[in-house]
């Protein structure tokens, strides 16, 4: 008895365990404690475990189920019973004028199967409807893939950058406080005055202001990733490429010499899809016009339980067809079409409209992401010129030969310098996503 007990014991000890880790699986729960991805196994893990898309391909089998309903409408139905009656032998009287006769009512048991199937043309153009619906569903699923692996892409290039910035700000903040410290040595002595210490105390300060500045927007940065990612907080990421390697040029300029097809763009699917749809809608609303035809068949099998049946009205087949044909619904299904027409209509508008502004978005992002390019090709460039003047600047100031005005300007135009190429480079990673996207490649 008790080895039964033990052996149930583990059986419960181990579907619980089984349980458990299910739902942990469900929930996240075994999810990566570290990670190191390039921009595309970052793209690839956040397609496979983005709650968002999830959601989305959700939806499409939710239509896939929504067509099968519509579907299984046209096919046979069938259902069965078992039932079980008792009149505690009660018997029906017939009266005096049938000879005063009466009829027991047993107790009795019955087993019933019906079948039953109608067919009508709206169902038919409904489970098109559908399937048109399920390819909506896709197409959106699709296009929330899209924005996924862009916002990842626009994530990785920001936590570059800033881990960029903040390098360079962490190397001038060594010379800064290298500087610091020759300017105090020189103030002892008298070659400087106090205040040009004071000012490079300054630029010390707001360079070490600065850096925590960035580090904390960059742990957003990286929190904004696992979120795209669908990983954990506490998740370690190490991005293993480099800005230069993420920022393709090569790849970028392939983008903006490639040509627009409408087909391929994803609002314009959605439109397009639309209009399909709202033209089935019309011959939906026809189809109440035709006649529908509804055909059923039973069978009744019973067994009294407690003597001879008496009178009984249940055949035990039936068989049933019935032909319905709408005459007149006093306009009712006039005005459903005329509804659906100009509904049609109105998607037809939609789908124009469309269709002009991706051309012109087509334009404009080529204009802008032309514009990025170039910007950015000058602002990395400024900020080598600029970095470069700074250590000129510094060497002089260490040497006598530079006031600490000319060192606070160099770094102060280093600065600027820096957070003009952020924005260059934050406009081009726009612009190439946007026409990317607007392009589907």
């Amino acid at each position: 008895m008790r080895k039964k007990f033990a052996l149930l014991a583990v059986a419960i000890a181990l579907c619980l365990s089984l349980t458990v880790s299910a739902q942990d699986a469900a929930s996240g729960q075994d999810r990566p404690a570290s990670m190191s991805v390039s921009i595309k196994e970052a793209q690839d893990y956040a397609v496979e475990n983005n709650r968002t898309l999830a959601n989305a391909a959700l939806s499409v089998k939710q239509q896939r189920a929504a067509r099968w309903q519509t579907i299984a409408t046209l096919l046979p139905q069938a259902s069965a019973s078992l039932g079980y009656s008792n009149y505690f032998g009660y018997q029906i009287g017939l009266g005096e004028q049938m000879g005063g006769a009466s009829i027991p009512m047993p107790s009795q048991g019955d087993v019933s199967v019906s079948v039953a199937w109608a067919l009508n043309a709206s169902s038919i153009v409904a489970s098109i409807i559908n399937t048109q619906a399920m390819e909506m569903a896709d197409i959106q699923r699709q296009q929330t893939e899209q924005d996924v692996t862009s916002n990842v892409l626009v994530t990785y290039v920001s936590i570059l950058v800033s881990e960029g910035n903040i390098d360079l700000l962490k190397r001038n903040l060594k010379n800064m406080e290298y500087l610091l410290q020759v300017s105090e040595n020189s103030t002892k002595v008298g070659v400087t005055e106090q205040v040009e210490t004071d000012q490079i105390q300054v630029q010390v300060a707001q360079y070490k202001n600065s850096i925590l500045t960035a580090e904390r927007n960059r742990e957003v940065l990286y929190n904004m990733l696992r979120l795209y990612m669908g990983l954990g907080v506490d998740t370690e990421l190490a991005l293993t490429q480099t800005l230069d390697e993420v920022l393709n040029m090569d790849e970028i300029m392939t983008i903006l010499n490639s040509e627009i097809n409408l087909a391929d763009n994803y609002d314009y699917q959605v439109s397009k899809k639309n209009e399909e749809m709202a033209k089935k809608q019309i011959a939906l609303k026809a189809m109440d016009y035709l006649p529908s035809i509804t055909a059923n068949y039973s069978y009744t099998a019973k067994k009294y339980l407690d003597g001879e049946g008496g009178f009984d009205m249940t055949p035990p087949n039936y068989v049933g067809v019935t032909l319905n044909v709408p005459i007149w619904s006093s306009g009712q299904r006039a005005a459903a079409i005329t509804e659906s027409k100009l509904a049609y209509r109105a998607a037809q508008n939609t789908l124009a409209d469309t269709e002009d502004q991706l051309r012109l978005q087509d334009s404009q992002y080529r204009f802008n992401l032309a514009n990025a390019i170039d910007d950015y090709t000058v602002q990395k460039n400024n900020v080598d010129v600029s970095e470069r003047v700074l250590q000129n600047v510094s060497k002089k100031y260490e040497f006598g030969y530079a006031s600490s005005v000319e060192v606070t300007n160099s770094s102060q135009d280093l600065i600027t310098a820096q957070t003009n190429y952020t924005t260059a480079v934050y406009n081009l990673v726009e612009a190439y996503t946007n026409l990317k996207n607007l392009l589907n490649r």
